[in-house]
């Protein structure tokens, strides 16, 4: 059980500023004939009580109270509803098996870059999968089966034998098998919920990932087998001090990590990503959008950058002359043959300019070493964690060796020219920087030509560029670096 608490800044943007979990595992406490029990009644009730303890202290607008599988399928459910609602005054909504999908999905496509996948969302007593294609909700489905109940049925200690191993297995495919939207289809699949954050934290504990964040980090059908082995060789003790695996997940995890293997393999897909964003967060951006009529961000990247533009309070005006000159720069370097830039670069350039030098916002004088780390280590929604250091490399750029040193933690992440490619297109941004260091937007055009091996920049301007001269002369030895060329810089009136 979980309480999440929203703050609506000055902004207009909505902030989680607490988030509460409670372990309460209420399936355990369903009996065989699908009552929930008083000592299961007693935790829920006690567990509310405790979080209105919360909500009373921050004086809440409104509070929303939803509950999934154990309350759904419970028989005594109206008696749920009413005691928790005398006791509590919260008054539960119970999720269908359809919004509890829905709420999975509505999170996922508001909150990461795939317009086309299938989500997984493994609770205690139900596992919801839905299929989205062109970000729109196709079909979805949610089996009677969990984490906790999985355990239950078919594991009868605390770690599983082989035999119970093959009897989940087999049970699991063959439940996959029957969803034809499913089997073959080729598509990243997108995980929800706490077993896949575990699963995620621990690769990465494994590796030794060099970033922080779980939102959107990618792993592949051999890195979750490789943790599937690697937990399976280990005994419940062991499995209790696993890095990365929350120790009250210590008996649930194997049979959640199978689900996500076997739906691995009936999708025949290679791409498994995580959303930190779940139901919760789907319920939240339903609450968020209904006045505007509707449910799905336009943009997600979009909604992102100017999420950042608010919190380090970006000129926008100036971003959008240095993406200017920045475009004009590329243009007149693709026309002389000295470089050539297709549309994706184009874009990582808009990017970069966007958030370009972002650690000022914290200390001009380290604003390099600030840019880097607040955009790699930043969840951004909408970007990958490799596009989000691709992002802060070229942000951040001030010099080759910055560039470099920046960079080694991630070299195996890139290949030579696309590194070029970046420390290029971070050199454009410094010098298209550099043209409006007093942010007076003066530069009218500018034009370029080869005289005699150097190349000859003519920028027109509209008012004294004295200021602007003095930078770009000071900065423009790393483009006369990556070009290979010496840089002359005109400037004329208008």
């Amino acid at each position: 059980m979980r309480l999440v608490i929203y703050l609506r800044e000055k902004s207009g943007r909505l902030k989680e500023i607490e988030n509460v979990k409670v372990v309460a595992r209420l399936r355990n406490y369903l009996s065989d004939e699908g009552v929930l029990m008083d000592e299961g009644m007693s935790i829920l009730i006690n567990t509310l009580l405790s979080f209105k303890e919360v909500t009373n202290h921050h004086k809440l607008d409104e509070v929303k109270c939803v509950a999934t599988a154990t309350i759904r399928q419970a028989k005594n459910q109206q008696t749920v509803l009413e005691k928790v609602k005398a006791e509590t005054d919260f008054v539960i909504r119970i999720l269908s098996e359809y919004e509890e999908a829905y709420f999975g999905y509505l999170a996922v496509v508001n909150t990461t870059p795939f317009d086309h996948g299938i989500t997984i969302d493994i609770g205690g007593g139900s596992t919801e999968l839905t299929y989205f294609a062109n970000r729109k909700l196709i079909s979805y489905h949610s089996f009677p089966f969990g984490a906790l109940s999985l355990k239950k049925q078919f594991i009868k200690g605390d770690v599983p034998t082989p035999d119970e191993l093959k009897k989940l297995r087999a049970f699991i495919y063959e439940q996959f098998q029957t969803l034809d939207w499913v089997n073959n289809r080729k598509l990243p699949i997108i995980g929800i919920g706490g077993s896949a954050r575990n699963m995620v934290q621990i690769h990465q504990e494994r590796i030794g990932y060099p970033i922080a964040g779980v939102h959107q980090y990618l792993m592949n059908n051999e890195d979750i087998n490789e943790i599937n082995q690697y937990l399976q060789s280990l005994t419940f003790s062991e499995l209790q001090r696993v890095e990365g695996l929350s120790k009250d997940r210590a008996d649930i995890i194997i049979p959640a990590v199978e689900v996500f293997s076997c739906l691995v393999e009936v999708v025949n897909t290679n791409k498994f990503a995580l959303s930190k964003k779940g139901l919760r967060d789907g319920v939240f951006f339903e609450e968020l959008t209904k006045e505007f009529g509707i449910s799905i961000f336009p943009n997600v990247i979009e909604e992102s950058f100017y999420e950042l533009a608010t919190d380090y309070s970006i000129n926008l005006n100036h971003v959008f002359h240095v993406t200017t000159n920045a475009l004009m720069i590329t243009t007149l370097l693709g026309k002389a043959e000295l470089a050539s830039f297709n549309k994706e670069d184009e874009l990582l350039l808009k990017r970069g300019a966007f958030v370009y030098d972002l650690g000022s916002y914290i200390d001009s004088e380290s604003s390099s070493q600030h840019t880097f780390y607040l955009l790699a280590n930043r969840t951004i929604d909408g970007l990958l964690h490799r596009d989000r250091i691709i992002i802060a490399l070229i942000a951040s750029y001030t010099s080759k060796t910055n560039f470099k040193r920046y960079v080694s933690s991630y070299s195996d992440w890139f290949t030579k020219d696309e590194l070029a490619k970046y420390r290029m297109l971070g050199a454009i941004l410094k010098f298209a920087y550099s043209l409006n260091a007093t942010k007076r937007n003066i530069i009218r055009s500018l034009d370029l030509k080869l005289e005699q091996g150097k190349l000859v920049f003519d920028v027109t301007c509209n008012r004294d560029w004295k200021p602007e001269q003095y930078q770009v002369e000071k900065q423009k030895k790393h483009l006369e670096k990556v070009l290979k060329r010496s840089i002359s810089i005109h400037f004329v009136e208008e």
